[in-house]
This record gives structure tokens, C-alpha cells and sequence, in this order.
């Protein structure tokens, strides 16, 4: 399991020109599944979401998580970040878990983050137009153990 996090000060996602979900402050999460991937690499992941510090404390350092900001996620699902480039130009997807898989641990995951944090998903499967207010700009990426 994959996880693009980024903080962010608003976002937004849509499907064909109709809003779908949106947040003014906190993480927008990019989130693919591979082959493997278990309940145990959602669980690590969640905890890993709700406590990174990568919000500002007083001070103006990056000391504080979510949980301390009360911010909200936006999780989108991308099985593109399981594309392989290593041969030609066209990226495959092979390591990419098949939909039908994916869909029940994307909607586990929002559920246990929701569980902390209110997450609002994207469309799983569909054409999204994902807009990103990164602030900072930070970005972090988080594999699960299996990775």
C-alpha cells in the first residue's frame, strides 16, 4: 500500500464538472493497493496519517498532526502510483490491485480513518479531477511494510 499525503489548504475533487467532495484544511491522501496488501498495512498507515507532524505548532515547526489540528482529509484512490516505467514509455500497471479488490480496501481505509479524522473520498474508479492546495508545499510518501 501507497500513500501520497499532502497538506494542504483546501481541495477538492469532481467528477465529470459536479463536486464530489471537498476540504478547507487538512491532508488530501492519494492512495493505491497492491498485491498482499492486508488489513494489518491499513491499520499501520492509519496511525501513520493521524500522528505525522506535519502541521505547525506555534513556533512555526512542524510539530503537530491532524488529530492536533482538527483538519479533515480528502482520500482519493490512484492505482497509478503502482505504475512501472522501467521498460518503454508507456507505464504498466500489473502491480496495481485489481479493482474489485481495491475498492473493499479503499473503503475500509476511509472507514478507519473516519473513525479519527472525518475523510471525505473521491469516486473510486472514476474520472477525477482532483484540485490540490498544497501548503508548504509538503508531500510525503508512505509505503506500508509489504512495500
Amino acid at each position: 500500500m501507497r500513500i501520497i499525503v499532502q497538506r494542504s489548504k483546501e481541495s477538492s475533487v469532481s467528477v465529470n464538472n459536479k463536486l464530489i467532495n471537498k476540504i478547507d484544511h487538512g491532508l488530501v491522501l492519494l492512495v493505491g493497493f497492491t498485491q498482499n496488501d492486508t488489513e494489518k498495512d491499513l491499520d499501520y498507515l492509519v496511525n501513520k496519517v493521524i500522528n505525522l507532524r506535519i502541521f505547525d505548532d506555534e513556533n512555526h515547526i512542524m510539530n503537530k498532526s491532524i488529530l492536533d489540528t482538527q483538519g479533515e482529509i480528502l482520500s482519493i484512490s490512484q492505482f497509478t502510483l503502482y505504475a512501472d516505467t522501467k521498460k518503454g514509455h508507456r507505464p504498466s500497471y500489473i502491480k496495481a490491485l485489481n479493482g474489485h479488490e481495491a475498492i473493499k480496501l479503499y473503503e475500509l481505509f476511509n472507514q478507519k480513518l473516519n473513525k479519527y479524522v472525518k475523510t471525505y473520498p473521491g469516486i473510486f474508479g472514476a474520472d477525477m479531477q482532483v484540485n490540490i492546495h498544497n501548503d508548504g508545499p509538503v508531500t510525503i510518501i508512505l509505503d506500508s511494510p509489504n512495500c
